[in-house]
């Protein structure tokens, strides 16, 4: 008899997820994510300034507020016609290559890690620090990493064990899915305790140029910083110094630390390679990081494109303004079209409308009907496809379009882990393709810092274009899209403009696309294609389901909540 297996909430990501299967012969099917709460800035966005959009749009997200400012600036400037200095741009890039190191290094060591990490074998007796120091040096000249610093580690681990408060280090530990050595578990703990003082660091770039971090601060036309090598007051040498200063750290980091653990863990579970977490096999970029003008993907350093089943053969072309190629469906998620709560159609989101209908069961409840809505996640889908955005997929398109740097650092890893190229499509694929991009990211970040530089030692210190900040210079109507490749996958905000105010505005964040519950033919999103048939050994113990789900990094928007229980407003907004 089939047992149903439900998390909720899953933790250790952004906001709230319910995860249901069935449980039968030790396998995992009849799979369903639900998103569990309300996100409604779009509603908020209406009837507000276009220049303020980015300030509201940011607060989607507690972790990528930047990429969210980012797409939301850019949707404005794209509707406007506005173009941005050289500067600007280069900063830009670089705020978002730091957020995509931080993210990813933070996602494996305190997120995603402990589905590979057994932290009480670390603790046991059968973790020798000598062999954990040995194992570390193999692998990389990090330090530290001698016997005593790796005793030290262990013994503050058995101390949060023995107190009884373990926080985040509760887990299932002893699980049949855990394969690591107890040393090599202890390398990994101790790092994850690194990771935390590491992370606060690279932040600080964002504080450089943005101000501060979370929530950086954006201007449309540019970047709210002025450049002045010998200004105290604005970017000058010594800040330009500090993130050439954390640039360095954080390469360092990433090539010593992260990326060996990843290959060291992803060695002892090559044999899940190809068979764990194979997701839609549909794969989606919006490309980023413009040499140039965003509006030329001809000059994206993240290449743009849409691979389907698979295929690397065949990297076909999107367009964010073709109303037939992005649209969000609503069949089995709580919302309804223009009162249409069973609408089939989809729409695309300069159309699209964010009007709540929930009529799930009422919570608590201990099972969702997946005939019915189950979802305050929408359904979108590229010409009728669900798709998969992220790492891998930004990995799968780069490498099938003949980037040569990740074709090089793909070939490279699966060579070390004597696994084919097919094997990216799984789990752990997932997760390496995660690392590899941060290590592809820091190599950016050195890129961008210089091209920085060189163009001020131009003369060259202009970061704001204000000739289209009146807002009698705006077309009565207008519409924009802005878009960027978020940590998390592709990330698309779209508005419309009329009489100098949001008459739309509508984003569709990556855990949208990976998340998504099923369309009106009973087509499944990512994550349920991806935990569909994994092994599970133990059935109140999902480690196995957790593994893959935390491989996407979910992020359940979490930002602004205006529903109770019940289904009852709590808040109404409004604007003068």
């Amino acid at each position: 008899m089939a047992q149903r297996i439900v998390v909720d909430p899953v933790t250790r990501i952004e906001g709230h997820l319910r995860m249901e299967a069935q449980l039968e012969d030790k396998r995992l099917r009849n799979v369903v994510s639900s998103g569990t709460i309300f996100r409604g800035l779009e509603i908020i966005l209406q009837g507000r300034d276009p220049r303020d959009a980015w300030a509201y749009a940011q607060r989607i997200c507690g972790v990528c507020t930047h990429t969210h400012a980012l797409a939301s600036i850019r949707s404005v400037e794209d509707a406007l016609g506005i173009d941005i200095p050289k500067n600007a741009n280069i900063i830009r890039n670089i705020m978002a290559a730091a957020q995509d190191v931080h993210d990813h290094t933070v996602h494996f060591y305190h997120l995603h890690g402990l589905d590979w990490i057994d932290v009480a074998s670390a603790a046991s007796n059968a973790a020798d620090p000598k062999e954990a120091s040995a194992i570390a040096q193999s692998i990389s000249d990090w330090s530290p990493n001698d016997a005593g610093y790796f005793a030290g580690i262990q013994e503050k681990i058995r101390g949060i064990i023995n107190s009884g408060r373990l926080g985040v280090f509760t887990g299932y530990w002893g699980h049949p899915a855990y394969k690591l050595p107890p040393s090599v578990n202890l390398l990994a703990v101790a790092h994850y305790i690194e990771a935390l003082d590491w992370q606060k660091e690279i932040v600080k770039i964002h504080a450089v140029f943005g101000g501060k971090n979370p929530h950086p601060n954006y201007v449309v036309g540019g970047v709210p910083c002025s450049i002045n090598l010998h200004d105290s007051n604005v970017i000058n040498m010594e800040r330009l110094n500090l993130v050439a200063a954390k640039i360095a750290e954080a390469k360092r980091f990433v090539e010593k630390v992260y990326l060996p653990d990843i290959m060291a863990i992803a060695k002892v579970y090559a044999d899940e390679g190809e068979t764990w977490g194979k997701g839609v096999t549909n794969y989606m970029s919006f490309g980023d990081f413009p040499s140039e003008n965003i509006n030329h993907p001809d000059s994206f350093y993240v290449p743009r494109g849409i691979v389907l089943d698979g295929n690397m053969e065949d990297v076909r072309d999107l367009n964010l303004k073709d109303g037939s190629q992005i649209q969000e469906f609503i069949t089995h998620a709580w919302y309804n079209y223009r009162g249409d709560k069973s609408s089939k159609t989809g729409l695309h989101p300069w159309d699209g409308q964010t009007t709540p209908d929930y009529d799930g069961p009422k919570p608590p409840y201990d099972e969702l009907d997946p005939t019915k809505g189950y979802s305050w996640s929408k359904a979108p889908r590229w010409n009728g496809n669900a798709m998969e955005v992220g790492p891998l997929a930004r990995c799968v398109i780069a490498y099938a379009k003949g980037d040569a740097e990740t074709q090089e650092a793909v070939d490279d890893a699966l060579q070390q882990l004597n696994l084919p190229l097919s094997a990216l499509h799984s789990t752990l694929g997932r997760t390496l393709a995660r690392a590899l991009e941060a290590k592809q990211r820091v190599n950016l970040l050195e890129k961008l810092y210089n091209d920085l530089i060189a163009n001020i030692n131009t003369g060259d210190t202009s970061t704001f274009n204000k000739t289209k900040w009146d807002p009698e210079s705006w077309d009565k109507e207008c519409k924009g899209v802005g878009f960027c490749e978020a940590p998390r996958g592709s990330l698309g905000h779209w508005i419309k403009i009329k009489d100098k105010k949001i008459e739309n505005y509508q984003a569709i964040v990556p855990t949208t696309w990976n998340s998504s519950p099923r369309t009106a033919d009973g087509q499944q999103g990512a994550y349920e294609v991806a935990v569909q048939n994994t092994p599970m050994e133990v059935s109140d113990e999902p480690v196995e389901l957790l593994r893959t789900i935390h491989s996407y990094d979910p992020c359940i928007a979490c930002a602004t909540h205006l529903l109770d229980p019940d289904g009852k407003e709590l808040m109404t907004v409004k604007v003068k």
